[in-house]
């Protein structure tokens, strides 16, 4: 299964503290160390689709004008990917984790994410490392598919390495530059922008296809990923990307009624977002649930806003203490804005389901009481639930 998806953010609406891990982004050559906080707001757009589900109306109602305008997509059948030689992996032992059973060799591991993220079952970035998230969707996939199994059982083993391409070829648009730009990281000097754009074509690239710079320059060694140009031809993991093209700014995108009786759970023990329907799981994605300071409010309550491209509202005193000030600055709206691509209100006032402009934070560092995912997941979760549906948090 898969779902297709739109994200959306609702213009200074709310806020959330962004402080991720310092350690993760050190030992990530092409990321550097920063500190962001925010409130919650957040966007939607296009994506992937497995589950039939109904395309999200955000992308759909003409009546919805974006406040920004980013290029357009064309369905080239010479851009769309196309089967790419696999790189040489080689087995390894798998960093430090506290997992009962870490998978060691490296190209399995990479398989194995691959193949959760087709069914929809979050695995976090795709790349070779054995990470507890990685190791929580695949628990809660077979859980789903009622196998029994723990762990690669024959079965699952025999569908790894049935997956084929592995990777694809991408090959960049001229589109795509509409996507990058400056992003500064200062409050102030985000203020003055019109849009947060990624940082680099390598970033978008990464990004779309659900993984992340130091991994992609992995897989093409030997290329220089800061001169990506339009042209220019790269592998990346065969995942349905998102589809930015899409995208629109909106305040509130429409109810589908047909979602309605759908529910969310989220668990912030294992740091897992799962979508049931009749008590079946459809999808599960990892998410970071509040901090220890100002944890995600346990307790059962309503999606009643979803919207894309958002604005996001800056407030020190709101992210410190929970009250507004008249000393704050609003921030653009774009991937890099610090709530990413999507906003789905709870009612709970300040609080809300959103995505993250720094995706190697998922499940490590805190958000300010708000559930943060990466920005493809977010916008497959925006896809799969409507306002009305039930979000617990336990």
């Amino acid at each position: 299964m898969n779902f297709f998806s739109v994200a959306e953010l609702a213009r200074g609406v709310t806020t959330d503290k962004l402080l991720y891990d310092q350690y993760a982004d050190a030992i990530r050559s092409c990321y550097g160390s920063m500190s962001l906080r925010f409130w919650c707001l957040a966007p939607l757009f296009l994506g992937v689709v497995v589950l039939h589900l109904p395309q999200s109306a955000g992308f759909q109602n003409p009546s919805v004008q974006p406040a920004v305008t980013p290029g357009t997509e064309s369905a080239d059948p010479a851009t769309q990917p196309v089967p790419a030689p696999s790189p040489n992996l080689h087995s390894a032992v798998s960093p430090a984790s506290p997992s009962a059973s870490p998978i060691r060799d490296r190209e399995t591991i990479v398989r194995l994410k691959i193949f959760l993220d087709q069914h929809s079952f979050g695995p976090g970035e795709i790349d070779d490392r054995w990470t507890d998230l990685c190791a929580n969707a695949l628990r809660l996939y077979q859980i789903t598919d009622g196998s029994g199994a723990s762990g690669i059982d024959s079965e699952l083993k025999q569908e790894l390495s049935n997956l084929t391409p592995l990777y694809v070829s991408y090959r960049i648009k001229p589109d795509d530059s509409a996507w990058v730009g400056k992003s500064p990281r200062t409050p102030v000097a985000q203020a003055k922008r019109k849009f947060m754009p990624y940082p680099s074509v390598a970033d978008f690239v990464a990004e779309r296809f659900h993984t992340n710079v130091s991994f992609l320059a992995k897989l093409n060694g030997g290329k220089n990923l800061s001169k990506l140009r339009p042209g220019d031809t790269v592998q990346v993991p065969n995942v349905s990307p998102f589809e930015l093209s899409g995208l629109k700014e909106a305040d509130d995108v429409p109810p589908r009624p047909a979602l309605k009786n759908r529910r969310v759970e989220i668990d912030t023990k294992t740091k897992a977002l799962t979508i049931t329907d009749e008590g079946k799981i459809l999808a599960a994605f990892p998410i970071t649930p509040g901090s220890k300071q100002l944890p995600a409010p346990v307790g059962t309550w309503q999606i009643v806003k979803i919207a894309t491209l958002p604005w996001f509202r800056w407030d020190k005193a709101m992210l410190m203490h929970g009250e507004r000030s008249g000393d704050f600055h609003n921030i653009p709206p774009g991937p890099r804005n610090e709530v990413g691509l999507i906003w789905i209100g709870l009612n709970k006032k300040g609080i809300g389901i959103h995505g993250t402009n720094n995706p190697d934070s998922i499940g490590r560092s805190a958000s300010h009481g708000c559930i943060r995912l990466a920005n493809w997941d977010a916008v497959r979760v925006l896809n799969a639930v409507t306002q009305g549906v039930t979000a617990e948090i336990k």
